[in-house]
């Protein structure tokens, strides 16, 4: 606590003294069986005017961070076609953080309970419950707010990026290390594409997975009982700065919308092989504003371009035999041209942004996050500190 909140804490403390000692005087000529009242409600008061001043609000706290990446690692990157593994994303015997796995039910959701009617559950199944998996580093401190990372399509890539956690949160290196942020996986509401639950939350235009992030996932982390075991204090970071999101495929475009519409919650962006094309369902609400779905992130109606600059640093992939890589741009659906546009979009509007294109890989190739993830991790949270 600082000077000035010990100084509320002494004048807040002196005025309830003083309140409360008013009522064993003969000032207050009030009934001896509503002191008890009286004084429980000061008390209350005292606390409200106690916590109003020494409480952090995030938005403030928001508006006086600032942080100074540069611009290394920003720009377009080729590799392949021959490819390592980087050590950093193996285990290198260093202590290991704390791993846990929980389930939420999708009934229990307001924002996603899987009886939206753009589905056909018949054909292509949604799940009951989803899989939570949450990493906690050793470096990690309990009670300290962390950071944290959000991986779509959850397991998803989180042994690599629990590796890369226990190497490099310990790094000696001040250019190649991570923070001790929080892995936080959430599965996918099951199956792919048009009219599945993962569709409807990865492929449309809106901040709904974003909201359902914020206001469920996170807060379910922290209430689960083996967790507060664990750590009794954890606590993660409100500054949207120290939120960041990985997917790979719907996952990557997932990534992206999330912080492309709800900025003030995510600013830290990773997508391979982004599904940037018309997949978005031909039903949904959001087709009157978006009719291609995230194609409209480079399409002709230029989102990225014509969109006011939005505080986001982002990552973003493709690789050369990714998906209908030969499909005339009418079709909506190469993605290959779809990652080249989007990224050329980012530069040229002046975002914080690195490209990779690799070469002979297919869509979300293992042998690409084995060579690059640790590197990119590193590179997305550049700039940021406690």
């Amino acid at each position: 606590m600082g000077q000035a909140g010990r100084r509320s804490c002494g004048v807040a403390t002196a005025a309830l003294a003083r309140c409360l000692g008013l009522l064993r005087g003969s000032v207050f000529r009030i009934p001896l069986r509503m002191h008890h009242s009286l004084r429980t409600a000061l008390r209350v008061l005292f606390s409200l005017v106690l916590l109003s001043r020494l409480t952090v609000h995030p938005a403030r706290a928001v508006d006086t961070y600032t942080e100074n990446p540069g611009s290394e690692g920003d720009g377009e990157f080729t590799i392949g076609p021959e490819y390592t593994t980087d050590k950093d994303l193996t285990d290198l015997g260093n202590p290991k953080g704390k791993s846990f796995q929980f389930t939420l039910k999708l009934a229990d959701s307001k924002i996603f309970r899987g009886d939206d009617t753009t589905l056909q559950p018949d054909k292509k199944p949604v799940r009951t419950e989803r899989k939570i998996f949450v990493y906690v580093p050793a470096a990690y401190r309990d009670g300290t707010a962390a950071p944290f990372l959000i991986i779509h399509d959850g397991p998803g890539k989180l042994e690599l990026v629990r590796n890369a956690l226990d190497n490099l949160t310990i790094s000696k290196d001040p250019n190649r290390r991570l923070p001790a942020f929080i892995a936080i996986a959430v599965e996918n509401g099951g199956n792919d594409g048009k009219k599945s639950e993962r569709g409807l939350e990865y492929d449309t235009m809106s901040d709904r997975l974003a909201r359902f992030i914020n206001d469920e996932v996170l807060p379910a982390v922290l209430a689960n009982t083996e967790i507060k075991a664990a750590y009794p204090r954890l606590a993660l970071t409100k500054n949207p700065w120290g939120h960041a999101v990985i997917g790979c495929s719907s996952g990557g475009a997932a990534a992206l919308s999330m912080g492309w519409f709800r900025p003030d919650l995510f600013r830290r962006i990773v997508a391979y092989s982004g599904t940037f094309v018309a997949q978005q369902d031909d039903d949904a609400p959001e087709q009157a504003q978006y009719p291609h779905g995230a194609w409209d992130y480079h399409s002709e109606l230029k989102l990225i371009e014509k969109s006011e600059q939005k505080p986001l640093r982002i990552f973003t992939h493709v690789s050369e035999n990714d998906i209908r890589n030969k499909d005339p741009e009418e079709t909506y659906h190469n993605w290959v041209t779809a990652g080249r546009r989007t990224s050329a979009a980012l530069t040229a509007k002046g975002y914080h942004h690195r490209f990779v294109f690799s070469k002979a890989t297919g869509h979300c190739d293992g042998k690409v996050f084995n060579q690059t993830l640790a590197d990119t991790l590193v590179w997305i949270w550049r700039g940021w500190h406690e």
